[in-house]
């Protein structure tokens, strides 16, 4: 390749390759070096391509979690951009970086219509939700999301919420809990289950994860117990913090707020999400009935889908083992 003409100009196309090698350098410095102990970012460059960040935009990190995505977000903004991070949980908050670009925003994705107008903005330009369960959460074990210690049936990630697994357990009616657990965990035998909780608890009520494990693990498929027991205690985590309706609301907000050209990117962790987030790219609406011009048979939805769906890399499937069942999708504001 030639570097100069005879004027002596670089060659148009020795620039190109020089900025794109020093774009792909860049990613993998972010990626390399983004790794903290409450949570290590998933799919990070698949993300940060997804987002096509803008320098001077405004964007919506709305699961900061540890702040792995956030900060490599961060990178690519200007001191004219801007960044929220939203989350409910106060241990996030903790790591939230000191950075006039960034503003941390204590509360769930659902309310994000409201504080994107209390901050002055009617529109952003790229929303970014992360919808797994952190690691810190799973590791810390105290708060119950885990079948893998012995705590307190709690499941909370807002700790001001008043909910608990513990009441969803012991208060919910026998049909309560078994549509619970086949809705949100998929588990066939959801009514075998719920009727074998409600006979435990009239015993004694069921206090801990141990208790609950203790209880469930018999009525399990061989060689499928402890992806059932995620399963299950998936379904009681989505119930206590409204999971499935704060994500209708957060993705009704985000066609919304989102101008012209900017970028929806979701990474979902189960069928139930990513079935809503794959019908609101698509179609616009949860359901995924498509809307049509009249006139013409045009689609009306609001976004275009960018690309198809992504998993992680063999390499970071080994290295991080939780990024295995996440699914990334990307759409577009038309």
């Amino acid at each position: 390749m030639i570097l100069k003409n005879k004027f002596g100009f670089i060659n148009p196309n020795v620039k190109r390759f020089l900025y794109l090698y020093s774009q792909i350098e860049r990613d993998m410095s972010d990626c390399a070096q983004i790794s903290y102990n409450y949570h290590t970012p998933v799919m990070l460059q698949e993300v940060l391509t997804g987002l096509e960040i803008k320098p001077d935009g405004v964007y919506a990190d709305l699961t900061f979690g540890g702040g792995g995505h956030s900060r490599a977000m961060l990178k690519r903004l200007s001191p004219e951009g801007h960044l929220y991070g939203f989350d409910q949980d106060m241990d996030a908050q903790a790591g939230a970086p000191e950075d006039g670009r960034f503003t941390f925003v204590r509360s769930n994705f659902r309310y994000l219509r409201n504080w994107m107008q209390y901050y002055g903005h009617d529109t952003v330009d790229g929303i970014l939700a992360d919808l797994g369960v952190s690691s810190h959460h799973l590791d810390e074990g105290s708060r119950g999301f885990s079948f893998r210690s012995d705590a307190p049936l709690d499941m909370r990630m807002n700790q001001r919420a008043r909910l608990t697994a513990r009441e969803v357990v012991n208060e919910y009616s026998e049909e309560q809990l078994a549509s619970i657990l086949y809705l949100y965990g998929e588990l066939k035998q959801s009514r075998r289950v719920a009727s074998a909780l409600v006979k435990a608890r009239s015993q004694a009520p069921i206090e801990t994860t141990g208790r609950l494990a203790e209880v469930l693990t018999p009525l399990l498929g061989h060689g499928r117990e402890k992806k059932d027991l995620a399963r299950a205690f998936q379904a009681l985590r989505i119930e206590v913090n409204g999971e499935m309706k704060a994500l209708r609301q957060m993705l009704d907000a985000a066609i919304e707020l989102l101008a012209p050209g900017g970028r929806l990117v979701v990474l979902t962790y189960h069928s139930l999400e990513d079935r809503m987030v794959k019908n609101v790219m698509r179609s616009g609406n949860p359901e995924g009935e498509s809307l049509q011009d009249a006139v013409y048979g045009q689609s009306l939805s609001p976004l275009r889908m960018v690309g198809r769906m992504q998993t992680p890399s063999e390499e970071e499937q080994a290295a991080n083992p939780r990024s295995r069942s996440a699914k990334l999708r990307i759409a577009e504001k038309v």
